[in-house]
């Protein structure tokens, strides 16, 4: 099949199939949002007189045929065709003639593809928050379980201070919050509407792009059309930084496990079907999940450079370039989703040993607590922090295992409340509902 871009002049196939790329694979998962564009689209077209009033129920049922196509799993762009937006327009134009042939006037593949990323990601997003929450609501559950288990903290990793599993597991939750903020920025930047833009110049004919703004869900337009174009990479690059800052969360929180799963400090205890074998070593409980996801979210934390390589030293308007974008952006949410839902389960799964502090190893992590008694005392600071110095160097100090932290985010006062307050106020502005409404009323639901 010629593309759609054909003036009657034959291209060389090798030229064909490197341009190409891994379009046709990857603009599968664009699909569903193409169709919905173009419904908004051809919508708009008929309001302003672009196709005839008559034309637009076809047009609109045909592009539900094809809606139910992509939803049930039977949508396929065939071979020979270059992308999405040329399935689309073929086959309604196989099914209605000329009148399929209309639906591309006053928008570009240029224009049309940014509004299918930014449905794409606006809904990927969607995803990617509410696991996240799923996440955060295991890891306040088992904060307050084990609020008052204490281990080991520590610097350099060395032995440090008190720490507990409800400040442990707590503190990867309020992580989580600041990556809903980073979140939330990102998903404010997609959800605003690049169609009408065109090639980047805008068009002649007189479009009506807050009407399809309002179609379509987005809070606003991407209003002036030159930097509606300056979005493509830009968008990418703030989106996987949001994924990124959840994956730096999700890597450290691996590394903890590792590291406290393991014989040497034998801190919490994964299920056995949690954990992988050794071929000869019959003991062995390997925490591949926690491994293969801190790799995982390491790659993830390297997107936002790849996407600042391909594209930082571009100019304004289009360039080819942008298209390797969507090979490491469009993958990143179903690996991301794929971490977020094994360590949410493992998470879920962990025990903990909570007689860590038994160990006479670990008195000297209370050392800071008679430094602080002995001020109460009226000892000043610098002579109780000597005085249990010389204690500990000649062996005689003693740990008193009967610590009161009270100000908030201690251990005595978690403050799991207020973090749980925040990322409820976070998740109720992202305003998902607005969305779905204005989708479901598009699509006829």
């Amino acid at each position: 099949m010629k593309p759609i871009w054909d003036k009657g002049k034959p291209v060389n196939d090798l030229i064909q199939k490197y341009t190409v790329g891994r379009d046709r694979e990857l603009d599968m998962l664009l699909a569903r949002y193409d169709v919905l564009g173009s419904m908004a689209h051809v919508t708009m077209l008929e309001s302003v007189g672009l196709i005839g009033h008559d034309e637009l129920e076809p047009l609109l049922a045909g592009l539900r045929e094809l809606l139910t196509l992509v939803d049930e799993g039977r949508f396929v762009i065939e071979d020979g065709v270059e992308d999405v937006h040329s399935e689309v327009e073929a086959l309604l134009t196989e099914k209605l003639g000329e009148m399929g042939k209309k639906i591309h006037s006053g928008r570009s593949r240029n224009d049309q593809v940014l509004v299918d990323l930014k449905l794409f990601t606006r809904h990927s997003l969607q995803s990617v928050v509410e696991s996240v929450k799923a996440l955060f609501d295991v890891l306040i559950e088992q904060s307050n379980r084990y609020r008052d288990v204490l281990l080991p903290g520590y610097t350099h990793l060395q032995t440090a201070m008190p720490s507990s599993f409800g400040l442990w597991f707590g503190a990867y939750a309020e992580s989580l919050t600041d990556d809903m903020v980073m979140l939330k920025a990102a998903y404010d930047i997609c959800n605003r509407n690049p169609l009408g833009s065109a090639a980047g110049y805008g068009s002649s004919f007189p479009l009506d792009r807050q009407m399809t703004t309002d179609l379509l869900g987005f809070e606003s337009m991407d209003y002036n059309v030159v930097y509606a174009q300056m979005t493509r990479g830009k968008t990418e690059r703030i989106v996987s930084t949001a994924i990124a800052s959840v994956a730096a969360t999700l890597s450290k929180l691996s590394f903890d496990a590792c590291m406290y799963s393991s014989q040497n400090f034998g801190f919490i205890r994964l299920p056995d079907d949690c954990t992988t074998g050794s071929s000869i070593m019959p003991h062995k409980k390997n925490p591949d999940v926690f491994e293969l996801t801190r790799a995982k979210c390491n790659r993830l934390q390297s997107i936002p450079e790849q996407i600042t390589l391909m594209t930082n030293n571009l100019p304004s308007g289009y360039f080819r370039d942008m298209q390797l974008v969507k090979e490491v952006f469009l993958p990143a949410f179903q690996e991301i989703g794929d971490c977020l839902a094994m360590v949410t389960y493992m998470v879920g799964h962990i025990g903990v040993r909570e007689d860590i502090l038994d160990d006479r190893r670990y008195d000297s992590i209370f050392s800071v607590e008679e430094v602080n008694r002995l001020v109460l005392d009226g000892v000043p600071f610098r002579d109780a922090y000597k005085q249990v110095g010389h204690a500990i160097e000649n062996g005689e100090f003693k740990a008193c295992r009967n610590i009161h932290h009270t100000h908030q985010g201690s251990i005595g006062n978690l403050c799991n409340d207020r973090i749980s307050e925040r990322m409820g106020s976070l998740l109720d502005s992202f305003g998902f509902q607005t969305v779905e409404s204005a989708l479901d009323k598009l699509a006829g639901k």
